[in-house]
């Protein structure tokens, strides 16, 4: 059991570790742009062809599909009855949202008022948003340990770490993933309760179809990148880059890990290639990635207000019998 003191000395720590990143990711973007050859940026910008814009377009909408496949999870889950069709606009608008302004406001915040516009219960809404969250990092886990333990990262010869600690961390993530899907296929208690939450454990089929969605996400994200790069990037390092980069971003608290991705991938990839290439690479992942979906989410949650205003007109309307939808 955790003592006050031990608390108030993580709580502490955590300050101090954001204080940290908050004052170092601006001094790295600052000798950032003061060495940056702007010109070869600007060229490897304009080298960018309308066909590869677009098949970067059609990576971004295959993930954000693929995400909102965590919602249509989270709706047999709970077996809410709000339609598919309604579930997958909702997901796409709060990724969106979550990757621009951080997990609270997409993530968590604008669930709840949307779903909650939409008819469901706020219990459920809060199993759809765990089990969305166990989807994204079991994904992640088991891409980050498959890539880690097989030593397919392409690291600087001077990082200290070395892909021999990186191994260790694969086989790490790797034992979690397994210790999960054993204790959904294996567990006989399936119900917990903590601090007045039920926690209900997924059948094996849902935990196998977590994975699988969490790892496609994170491989289409890495390939936007590794399609915006020079032709003899190697995809399994673009992965593991980004997703050592994505850890370092929630640790330093900043949203969309501005300034953290693009330290994270000039440190680990400018022995591959020029700064000016991996710069505009990620500019371009940027604009394609965050600003674009979030010009379109920002449409489509004006279109989601309305659609929950009248759905709310009908169901005032309604006998009680018709009223929201049902949930067991």
């Amino acid at each position: 059991m955790n003592t006050p003191q031990h608390a108030t000395w993580i709580v502490w720590g955590k300050r101090l570790l954001t204080l940290f990143f908050l004052l170092l990711i601006p001094t790295l973007l600052y000798l950032l742009a003061k060495n940056l050859n702007w010109d070869e940026v600007r060229d490897a910008l304009s080298g960018y062809s309308l066909q590869t814009l677009l098949v970067g377009a059609l990576i971004v909408l295959c993930s954000y599909t693929v995400f909102s496949l965590y919602d249509v999870l989270g709706r047999y889950y709970t077996r809410h009855k709000l339609p598919v069709r309604q579930v997958m606009p909702v997901a796409m608008v709060c990724y969106a949202f979550n990757l621009n302004f951080t997990t609270w406001i997409g993530g968590v915040a604008m669930r709840y008022r949307l779903y909650t516009r939409l008819g469901l219960r706020t219990s459920t809404v809060t199993r759809i948003i765990s089990l969305g969250l166990l989807t994204n990092w079991t994904g992640y886990m088991t891409v980050a340990g498959a890539i880690f333990s097989l030593r397919l990262i392409r690291l600087p010869p001077d990082w200290s770490l070395g892909v021999t600690g990186l191994q260790f961390i694969g086989f790490a993530l790797l034992s979690f993933v397994l210790a999960y899907i054993g204790a959904c296929a294996f567990a006989r208690q399936r119900v917990w309760t903590f601090r007045e939450h039920t926690i209900t454990l997924p059948t094996l089929r849902l935990a196998l179809m977590q994975i699988c969605l969490g790892a496609a996400n994170w491989s289409l994200m890495a390939a936007l990148i590794y399609w915006l790069l020079p032709d003899d990037a190697f995809y399994p390092s673009i992965l593991g880059v980004l997703l050592i980069s994505c850890v370092a971003g929630i640790v330093a608290h900043i949203p969309a890990g501005l300034g953290v991705l693009e330290a994270v991938f000039l440190a680990l990839l400018q022995h591959q290639f020029s700064q000016g290439a991996i710069v505009a690479a990620l500019i371009g992942y940027r604009a394609l990635y965050f600003l674009l979906p979030l010009l379109l989410a920002s449409i489509t949650y004006l279109v989601l207000e309305q659609r929950a205003k009248s759905l709310r007109k009908k169901q005032n309307a309604a006998p009680p019998a018709n009223s929201a939808p049902t949930e067991p």
